[in-house]
């Protein structure tokens, strides 16, 4: 997912290894593939591909995972399909 990119080391995704259980919930609802579980943990396998939409975090039952909208968020990724990269605003 390489042509989703905003700003490298840049999101705010953090994961609580410790806390993870490794269900799995985080990589079946993220879009473009940032996590992926292994010897019941998951892990960042693409960090810099999330667009930071949350679903991940609303979806994880032990809340092991945190992201606040911002830098990487999806209205940005979609204003630039949309408007071009130099017409896009980024997030607040």
């Amino acid at each position: 997912m390489q042509e989703f990119r905003y700003l490298e080391n840049v999101t705010t995704l953090k994961l609580d290894e410790e806390r993870c259980t490794g269900c799995g919930m985080c990589e079946t609802v993220c879009p473009h593939t940032v996590f992926k579980v292994e010897k019941s943990k998951a892990y960042f396998a693409d960090r810099d591909a999330c667009i930071e939409c949350g679903a991940c975090t609303a979806n994880c039952p032990v809340e092991a995972i945190s992201v606040t909208p911002g830098v990487g968020c999806a209205a940005y990724i979609i204003q630039t399909w949309i408007k071009g990269r130099n017409a896009a605003v980024a997030c607040c």
